[in-house]
This record gives C-alpha cells, sequence and structure tokens, in this order.
C-alpha cells in the first residue's frame, strides 16, 4: 500500500479516480438504492459529500465503466447501456434576489441543450425541463436519470430577506412536481440539500419522493467511518493521536451502526497534521448564530435537546424549529431514540468537540463581542 492524494476540495468523481486520490467506495449504496425505487432525497450538513456522491451517480449511469475498476458495483452493474443525465446545482449561485433563481436555471438547462443538441419548444421554465426530459428519453431510447444538487439553496440564501424565499420556494415547488409529471421518462432520481423543507411546503408535487435522512441503511452513505480511517487512510495515521481524532470530529449519527467523520475535516487534519476546527470555519453561517441569540439559546441547552421527527422536518421559510436548524446544519446530532407511546423521541447533543467547542465560542461572541 502506498500513500495516495488526499482529495481536499475535490467533488468530481473522474478526477479522484483518474489522479489517484483516496476513495471510500460507497458505490454498494448506488446499487442498494436502485434496488429499493426510483426517486430519492437525502438531507446532510454541508461539506458531507454530497455533491461526490452525486457525481458518480452521473459516471455510472453515464456507463464509465473504467472509473469503476475495483469498485463494488463494476461487477453488478450493466455496461452495455447508457442513460442520459439532467444534473442540475444550486450550488454556485447567489439567490438573494428577485429572479436571481429564474435566471440561473434557465442558463443551467439552456448549457443541457447546448451539450446534448436538444432544440427546446417551451415558454416556462417547468415546461422547459419537462420538454428536455422527454426529449433525451426519446432521443436515447432510455429513460432520464435527474440528479439536482443544494436543492435548497435558493430557499436558505435569502432567509433573512423572507420574501424573495418564498418566492423561490413556490417556484421550486413547481419545478420538482415536474420530476413526478415525468416519470414515464425517468429511470432515477436523486436531491440532495442541507436541509429537509416540510413535504407541503416544498414536495408537496412530487410526493412519491423516498427519504433516505434517517434511514439506517443509508446513514453512513456520506461520511467516512471509523473503519474507513483504518484502513483506507491507514498511512495518514502515524504521528497523529488516534483516540484524539475520534473525540474532535467523529460523532455523526443518523440512527445507523456506526457513527461518522465529516471528510472536509479529516482530509483537512492529514494534510496539516494539526487538530482544527476546519469544518465549523468554513461552513457556520451568521444567520444560524444571530437566530440561536435572537431566540434566547442557552449554550448549555444546546447539548441536550429533544426532538420528534416531525420536529426535525419542520423547516419553512416561516417556521424554522430551533432543533430542527440545529440538527440538519449538522451542529447536533442524535445521541439516541427515545421511544414514546406511538411516537419515537430523538435526544440531540454535540456530535463532537469540534462543534463543542466552536459553536460555544462564536455565541460568546455574539453576546459579548469585546474581548
Amino acid at each position: 500500500m502506498t500513500r495516495r492524494r488526499l482529495p481536499i476540495g475535490i467533488q468530481t468523481f473522474r478526477k479522484m479516480r483518474e489522479e489517484n486520490c483516496y476513495y471510500v467506495d460507497k458505490t454498494a449504496y448506488l446499487r442498494q438504492l436502485l434496488d429499493g425505487g426510483t426517486h430519492y432525497f437525502l438531507s446532510r450538513p454541508r461539506r458531507f459529500g454530497k455533491s461526490l456522491f452525486l457525481d458518480t451517480l452521473k459516471e455510472l449511469f453515464e456507463g464509465n465503466e473504467p472509473l469503476f475498476k475495483g469498485l463494488y458495483i463494476h461487477d453488478h452493474w450493466d455496461w452495455s447501456v447508457r442513460y442520459p443525465v439532467i444534473r442540475l446545482s444550486f450550488g454556485s449561485g447567489n439567490f438573494k434576489e428577485s429572479g436571481d433563481l429564474q435566471a440561473n436555471l434557465l442558463d443551467q438547462l439552456a448549457a443541457i441543450e447546448r451539450r446534448t443538441g436538444v432544440v427546446v419548444e417551451a415558454e416556462t421554465v417547468p415546461g422547459r425541463f419537462a420538454y428536455l426530459i422527454e426529449a433525451l428519453h426519446d432521443r436515447a431510447g432510455q429513460p432520464v436519470t435527474v440528479l439536482v444538487d443544494e436543492y435548497d439553496k435558493p430557499i436558505l440564501d435569502a432567509l433573512e430577506i423572507p420574501e424573495v424565499a418564498r418566492a423561490n420556494r413556490d417556484f421550486l415547488r413547481g419545478l420538482y412536481a415536474t420530476i413526478k409529471d415525468s416519470d414515464a421518462y425517468i429511470k432515477f432520481t436523486f436531491l440532495t440539500g442541507v436541509s429537509k423543507f416540510s413535504t407541503g411546503s416544498l414536495f408537496s408535487g412530487l410526493n412519491n419522493l423516498k427519504d433516505i435522512t434517517l434511514d439506517a441503511r443509508y446513514s453512513a452513505i456520506c461520511g467516512y467511518t471509523d473503519a474507513d480511517l483504518d484502513t483506507i487512510f491507514a498511512l495518514e495515521l502515524p504521528g497523529l493521536d488516534r483516540n484524539e481524532i475520534h473525540r474532535w470530529y467523529n460523532g455523526y449519527n443518523w440512527l445507523g451502526e456506526d457513527k461518522v467523520y465529516n471528510p472536509f475535516d479529516i482530509l483537512l487534519l492529514f494534510d496539516k497534521r494539526q487538530f482544527g476546527a476546519y469544518w465549523f470555519e468554513t461552513s457556520t453561517p451568521t444567520f444560524l448564530i444571530k437566530t440561536l441569540v435572537d431566540r434566547g439559546v442557552s449554550s448549555m441547552d444546546l447539548d441536550d435537546m429533544l426532538g420528534s421527527d416531525a420536529l426535525l422536518s419542520a423547516f419553512d421559510v416561516d417556521h424554522i424549529a430551533t432543533e430542527a436548524l440545529l440538527f440538519q446544519t449538522g451542529y447536533l446530532t442524535i445521541r439516541h431514540t427515545e421511544p414514546r407511546g406511538s411516537r419515537t423521541y430523538y435526544r440531540l447533543g454535540y456530535p463532537n468537540q469540534e462543534v463543542r467547542q466552536s459553536l460555544n465560542e462564536s455565541l460568546s461572541k455574539q453576546l459579548a463581542p469585546e474581548p
């Protein structure tokens, strides 16, 4: 075994494979998803590898077999068939002004049309999207795969401007409803984002979406496990305190047997060779800290919150439960479940030392900005 390149900031599956980067094989999950349904949704905090997972799906459906040699899916996939793929991403856009979302989406659809040579005859954005799905299906003779990355960013960007956030939410509701209306032409759908908006507020038109956010079978679909660190990254461990790695960065739990690490933290640790709040420093929105302060949430309360499944899903422009905000953004995680009658509650707490230390420091600075 030899050391490989650390894939810091790389979200492209092809680049990781061709440049001999470390790669944790998640392709068994791809087979499991394909065997279990058609339309999926996954919520995970930022920098957990959602974009890389979507890109892996793209390469798989497009039939790029050489990239998958040595991985689980290679011998469990029919490489003779290639499927057209529509991939949309709202990760790089800024959606704080009215019209930004529509312009961004039109640009993305136009780029796909140029690349595929499809001439679309539709006036509305949802109509254009639907026409593109059907046209690609007819041209390829195969159903289409639809991948949407950071599906919720147009809403999250504008949360401090509620009228824009509502308009973006309503526009996206119509766009995502198109996926269900085009079901006859679709092979597979996967949407990812940070938040899990209330089904009625955003996915009312896509009510056949299978949410795997809190499905124990997919709890490690993103992130690294202890076993991954001890095997795949074994050559990076010498010189670092293994117990401290676990204390600082492990602890994220979505009801599975294994708690996971944020990949961004681990890769930066192996690169810099010292412990730091790498994820927190690049991912913590001022909106979160301000909301906690405005609501008078004590830092001592954060390590022992209780939430039901309904509460953790209560996320919308006009109502964001504190527990849902903290859980979905990755600042709290599930410690354990507590059955109460016919309902299940989740005991929440800090996932690890990085979040515990950094979140409390940020709250302190907001409350007492003078040194």
